[in-house]
């Protein structure tokens, strides 16, 4: 039976043990608060989610304090409100007055606070810090003048992504959030993956901007300006252009860029549809070697990344190729100019993502052709935002065009990869396909489409049975790793993305990000595979095309140049 109450005036039900916060919430009531998180044990750092209740001296942070009887609560009381504006003018005292610059204007929450606590003027004069801006990683730039010490970033990196990269340090006045023994970021364990980024709420983390660099390129002489964006991409800037939050706008964004002055615009589903092909082949080779380990997925730098420092005795289980970016890089790089007749052009390859590991990933060594990278720069969605709003296009008056060829894909398995699960559930298409000379029904795997961090499914291809599994969240998948190691658990393929639910949640996604938004992003990937006529990669006719006429065959000499790669233990300062 539930508790009662009585909140603002208003009676509500709580359940006993849960915290007042929780109860609020899910009775649509929205308190304030910084470093409270979903889905992670509640700190009471920042106390701005705190309440009155009746019969307590002092205000209690509601994100903490748990509900075992009947309360009175006040939630926006004089008091209430006089505590949380005093809280945000001690955290404004010293934080940089430089909005107009940051790259969180507009999306900051501690601007947001100062705003709807009406804060006008500095009335508490603080002691500026002296911290340094540490730009050592090719994907994250950390400033620490910005950082209000909400822990948020400590904790999802702790707890989610399961490196512990950051932590407090020091005490008192001196307390600050640093890498191990203070060193920059490119000493560190960080795998890029840029959730630190999304759970930020000021400019303390951002990403590092490579847009700037673009202006030097796109409309000088004898360069082809080449540009390719992920399946995540097209689904995701709705939301923040004004449009119904999962509306696909991968036709407006080939114009944009168009105008914007690309010359080639292609999609990185073509990319994916070939990892497809390829992963079918290596499946295919694998499982006749007759090994318990799963073959696990590469195609996310930061799990690759997380591989080669924490689990390097598993790099032969990791399929050799490389991400479906990487692989439509390759191609850009070495086929295009024979077909479009660019010979005489240097081209620039660019790449806009919501991977903010795919900025890292791009100056591998191991990735580059003659130590040239195929990928020369790396733009996020928020990059990608910043650029239709440069470009002055009204998206009102552009009609939605294609791709350009040779790399255009009408089938859907490419897409798939923009959210967890979709990987394995496109590639397993095409092993079915492979073992019966058959075509799967798309629905079969529908219930591999739950929304958990987990999913795992037994398909029959024939008389071979396929067991399958997708995990999002490095956590996540050390636990399972750790399952599957023990034996207590078999599995023949596995996906792993870094960031939960997929790159439709990556670190270089648009701001801000919650489970409601997520499932309207993962819903409109799967609306994408359900109404295409094109399921497979196997039946796309241009890669059929591709291997024809330049690759040859899945895993041949061609392939295994251009779209494998290697793997390297890391070690890194803990």
């Amino acid at each position: 039976m539930g508790i009662k109450l009585e909140v603002n005036g208003r009676s509500i039900e709580a359940v006993k043990g849960e915290t007042i916060l929780s109860a609020l919430n899910r009775n649509g009531m929205q308190v304030p608060t910084i470093c409270s998180m979903k889905g992670l044990s509640p700190s009471g750092a920042c106390r701005m989610c705190v309440v009155e209740v009746e019969g307590r001296e002092n205000l209690v942070p509601s994100c903490s304090f748990p509900i075992e009887g009947p309360m009175n609560i006040k939630t926006h009381s004089p008091r209430v409100l006089r505590a949380r504006k005093t809280n945000v003018e001690l955290l404004l005292s010293n934080h940089p007055d430089d909005c107009l610059y940051c790259e969180r204007n507009g999306s900051c929450e501690l601007q947001s606070l100062a705003e709807d606590l009406n804060i006008r003027e500095r009335r508490i004069p603080g002691k500026r810090s002296p911290h340094k801006i540490d730009k050592s990683s090719p994907a994250i730039i950390r400033d620490p003048s910005k950082c209000i010490l909400c822990g948020r970033c400590v904790r999802v990196c702790e707890e989610i992504m399961h490196t512990s990269t950051l932590d407090f340090a020091y005490r008192g006045k001196e307390l600050r959030i640093s890498t191990t023994l203070g060193k920059p970021l490119n000493f560190s364990n960080c795998t890029s993956c840029g959730q630190c980024l999304i759970s930020c709420p000021t400019g303390a983390l951002i990403e590092h901007v490579e847009f700037p660099e673009l202006e030097t390129h796109i409309h000088a002489p004898g360069k082809l300006v080449v540009v390719q964006y992920s399946p995540a991409v097209a689904i995701s800037v709705a939301e923040s252009l004004g449009y119904k939050p999962g509306t696909d706008l991968s036709g407006l964004i080939n114009a944009v860029l168009r105008r914007y002055g690309f010359d080639l615009v292609f999609e990185t589903s073509f990319g994916a549809d070939l990892m497809i092909m390829e992963q079918a082949k290596i499946y295919l080779e694998r499982s006749k070697d007759g090994n318990d380990f799963p073959l696990m997925t590469s195609s996310c730098p930061a799990w690759v990344h997380y591989v080669e420092q924490y689990y390097s005795d598993l790099m032969p289980m990791l399929s050799p190729l490389k991400s479906p970016q990487q692989i439509a890089g390759a191609l850009i790089r070495e086929y295009l100019p024979s077909v479009g007749k660019f010979e005489d052009k240097e081209i620039i390859s660019v790449l806009i993502s919501s991977c903010i590991a795919a900025k890292t990933e791009a100056r591998r060594v191991e990735m580059s052709r003659g130590g040239i990278p195929v990928i020369d720069l790396v733009l996020t969605t928020r990059e990608l935002l910043r650029m239709i709003k440069l470009s002055g296009l009204d998206l009102e008056q552009l009609e939605p065009e294609l791709p350009d060829a040779p790399f255009y894909s009408q089938g859907s398995a490419g897409k798939l990869t923009g959210v967890a699960g979709g990987e394995i559930e496109a590639t397993v298409r095409t092993i079915f396909n492979q073992h019966t000379g058959e075509e799967m029904s798309p629905s079969k795997l529908h219930r591999f489409r739950i929304h958990k961090p987990f999913r795992e499914m037994t398909v029959k291809a024939g008389k071979t049975e396929i067991r399958i599994g997708t995990v999002s969240g490095l956590s996540n998948a050390a636990a399972l790793i750790e399952e599957i190691r023990s034996g207590k658990r078999k599995m023949d393929f596995l996906e792993v993305m870094a960031c939960p639910d997929g790159c439709i949640n990556g670190g270089g996604q648009a701001i801000p990000v919650n489970e409601k938004i997520l499932r309207i992003r993962s819903k409109a990937v799967y609306d994408l595979d359900n109404g295409s006529k094109l399921h497979t990669a196997h039946n796309n006719q241009v890669v059929q095309d591709i291997y024809r006429d330049f690759l040859g065959e899945p895993g041949g000499t061609l392939s295994q140049e251009l779209l494998y790669t290697t793997y390297s233990k890391r070690d890194v300062l803990l």
